[in-house]
C-alpha cells in the first residue's frame, strides 16, 4: 500500500486564476486587494432568455390547466383548446385558442376569462388571447389524461 499523503495536490483552473489575479494586483501595487479574488462579473447571455421564457411558458400552461371548459369536466389545455402559447423576450404572452364549436355559449366571454388568468401569472407583462377557428377543433386534440377522465378510449 502506498502513502499518497506526501503528494502535492494539483492546482485546479480556479486556483490558477486566483494566483494570476493575486500576482497581477500585487504587481500593480494593490497589495491590500491582492488577497481577495475578484468578484465574478455576472454577464447575462442570450442563452438565459430562452430558459426564462420556458419557465414563464410553463407557468402560463399551469394557469391554463386551472380553467375548465364550462360544459365538460376537463381543463382547456388538456381538452386541446389551446393551440399556441407564445412568450416574447419582454414577457408578453400571446395565446391562440379555439372552442369546441363556433356556437359555444361562452364564445364572447371565454377568451377574456383566459386572458385574465394568463395576465395574473407572476412575470407576465401582458396577455393577449386570440380566438381562432382554423384548424377546427376535433376530439383528436384531447390529451390521453383527459380521454381517460372523460371515458373516451
Amino acid at each position: 500500500m502506498s502513502d499518497n499523503s506526501s503528494k502535492k495536490p494539483e492546482a485546479s483552473t480556479g486556483d490558477t486564476q486566483y494566483a494570476d489575479d493575486f500576482v497581477n494586483r500585487f504587481m500593480q501595487g494593490n497589495a491590500l486587494d491582492a488577497d481577495m479574488p475578484a468578484e465574478p462579473e455576472v454577464v447575462r447571455t442570450a442563452s438565459d432568455a430562452p430558459l426564462e421564457k420556458q419557465i414563464l411558458e410553463e407557468q402560463v400552461v399551469l394557469a391554463l390547466r386551472e380553467i375548465y371548459d364550462p360544459e365538460l369536466p376537463v381543463n382547456i389545455y388538456d381538452l386541446g383548446l389551446i393551440y399556441k402559447v407564445d412568450v416574447d423576450d419582454d414577457a408578453n404572452v400571446k395565446v391562440d385558442m379555439t372552442l369546441t364549436t363556433p356556437g359555444c355559449p361562452v364564445a364572447q366571454t371565454f377568451p377574456g376569462t383566459v386572458e385574465n388568468a394568463v395576465s395574473k401569472v407572476e412575470g407576465v407583462a401582458s396577455a393577449c388571447v386570440e380566438l381562432v377557428w382554423e384548424p377546427a377543433w376535433t376530439k383528436d386534440r384531447i390529451s390521453e389524461a383527459a380521454r381517460l377522465e372523460l371515458g373516451i378510449f
